[in-house]
């Protein structure tokens, strides 16, 4: 199969899928999509992601991530596969002892208002803002999460207190890193953060676990504040945005990997 792009495209990844139109056939209907493609979809997955499948399939082509892979990621059921590596997370409010959480829907969070709808100093305040976010028009729908708090090495505090760390998003195909880059896009100083080898490292062990379940995908390593690095999410690699991912690594490397991958079978 010939993998290419399927691309939505909007004001803010003008640039990004004026690289990839260098290394993929891209296309931004899924009805002009060849037979026989890969497809890989960037910022095109959502809002109907069964809808797009049959679509692929019928024209004889597949998704780089089939609804069950997709779904793996965005329903949270990676956390039990991982759970040594992220923070511990809760699923129900009789369960929660008593502790500071970060509050927030298993796909979505609103982390921008970091300390009125994320961040809560303890349980009942967990209990406040879950209660918020169901009636939330991104979240509602979601199932709502409690990981418990730990802090991590920050550097400065944005509007609402939220807090700007040492966090890397990592892209992995199967489980060859691509590339990585600074999560924090919008912060003042984002030359002060390092993703260390042992970083790396650890990353590299997570994407050998999540790769027996989903081939396209993001993970997000944060170090904290008294050393060493956790896992923050895994998000899909359909929908993440670059951080500061340099998107002519992302391709470049996404189409090696891929030929390299036909050329061993």
């Amino acid at each position: 199969m010939k993998p290419v792009v399927l691309f939505r495209q909007d004001n803010d990844n003008i640039e990004e899928y004026d690289i990839a139109i260098n290394y993929f056939d891209v296309y931004t209907q899924r009805t002009v999509i060849p037979k026989d493609s890969l497809v890989i979809p960037r910022y095109s997955a959502l809002p109907f992601f069964r809808e797009l499948q049959y679509d692929i399939m019928n024209v004889d082509s597949k998704l780089i991530n089939s609804g069950k892979q997709f779904d793996y990621i965005a329903n949270f059921e990676y956390y039990e596969d991982i759970k040594d590596y992220t923070f511990q997370t809760y699923f129900d409010m009789e369960s929660l002892p008593e502790q500071a959480y970060v509050v927030k829907g298993k796909t979505n969070s609103r982390k921008h208002k970091w300390n009125t709808m994320c961040y809560a100093e303890d349980r009942k305040t967990a209990i406040e803002i879950a209660c918020e976010l169901k009636t939330d028009s991104l979240i509602g729908t979601q199932d709502i999460i409690f990981r418990k708090y730990e802090p991590l090495k920050t550097f400065e505090i944005l509007l609402n207190e939220l807090p700007v760390t040492n966090e890397w998003r990592t892209f992995f195909y199967k489980d060859t890193l691509l590339c990585s880059g600074y999560y924090w896009s919008n912060a003042e100083c984002p030359e002060k953060g390092s993703f260390d080898l042992k970083g790396i490292r650890i990353a590299k062990e997570v994407a050998k676990i999540i790769s027996k379940r989903n081939n396209f995908f993001t993970i997000d390593m944060a170090e904290k504040e008294d050393g060493g690095w956790i896992v923050v999410e895994v998000n899909s690699g359909e929908m993440s945005g670059l951080s500061m991912n340099n998107p002519i690594e992302l391709y470049n490397n996404l189409k090696l990997a891929i030929e390299m991958e036909d050329v061993n079978i």
